[in-house]
Formats: C-alpha cells, sequence, structure tokens
C-alpha cells in the first residue's frame, strides 16, 4: 500500500468545473492547504506540491471524473482511489462543524443549512480521513 510510504498526502475531489484540493502535513496529522480550484488550477497546484514535497500519494474519490485525473497522476505519483458515494451530503454536514454557522444561519436547523461557498475542499478532505481511517485536523481557514 502506498499509503506506507512517508510523506504528505494530497486529497482531490475531481471535478469537471472544479476540484476540491487539500494537502496535508508530513506526519498526516493536519490539513495544511486547503482549495476549490479550476481542474487545470488543481492539476498545476499538485505538480508543484509534489516538486516541493515530495507527495506520497493522492487519494481520490472513485466517481466518473476520476479515470482521466487516475491516467494524469499515475505517471507523476502514487493514486488511491477512496468510495466517495455519499461524500456530498457527509461535507455539508463537517462543514459546519469545521466552520460553525454564524450570524442568522445559526437560526436555521442544520439540515437546510447550504454552505456560503463551494465545498468541494472538504469532500477532498473527506476522502483523505476515509483513506487513514481516522479524521484530519483543520486549522487552516475556509478558502
Amino acid at each position: 500500500m502506498t499509503l506506507a510510504a512517508p510523506g504528505p498526502l494530497a486529497g482531490l475531489d475531481p471535478g469537471r468545473s472544479k476540484c476540491g484540493l487539500v494537502l496535508t502535513d508530513p506526519e498526516r496529522l493536519e490539513i495544511r492547504q486547503a482549495l476549490v480550484l479550476p481542474p487545470e488550477a488543481a492539476w498545476q497546484r499538485l505538480q508543484d506540491w509534489h516538486h516541493h514535497q515530495a507527495l506520497a500519494a493522492v487519494v481520490i474519490g472513485d466517481g466518473t471524473g476520476s479515470g482521466p485525473w487516475r491516467r494524469r497522476l499515475e505517471p507523476l505519483l502514487p493514486v488511491e482511489l477512496v468510495d466517495e458515494r455519499g461524500t456530498t451530503l457527509a461535507a455539508r454536514q463537517r462543514y459546519w462543524e469545521l466552520f460553525p454557522a454564524r450570524g442568522w444561519r445559526q437560526l436555521l436547523p442544520q439540515g437546510l443549512r447550504q454552505p456560503p461557498r463551494d465545498f468541494d475542499d472538504v469532500v477532498a478532505q473527506l476522502l483523505l480521513e476515509r483513506q487513514l481511517g481516522r479524521p484530519l485536523l483543520r486549522t487552516t481557514p475556509a478558502p
């Protein structure tokens, strides 16, 4: 298993118009960077991270958008596929745990709250956490 190799991991929620992207610290205890980017910008950021920090692997969701990303990434570094079923709903709930509602949003029941921004980075974090089998600390501000 490639996750046995030391070093930081990247998590990627691939999409056609935007991608969620996160980077762990080398010990894989916390999220160091979290972004929502267009696909080409996400590709460039992954290359930059790998060039500067030697990523151990990229963890991506196994949905329909994963094929092209896998083919593109595998020559560069190891890729780990993770079942992404249910991650969008789980990420919406996790968003509010990471970034508690403020103002009028806290008056709404949690099931009715919509995050005020794209939260693909939270999906990418959940994919990493599924693969690692534990939560990651997140001290970075929302992108």
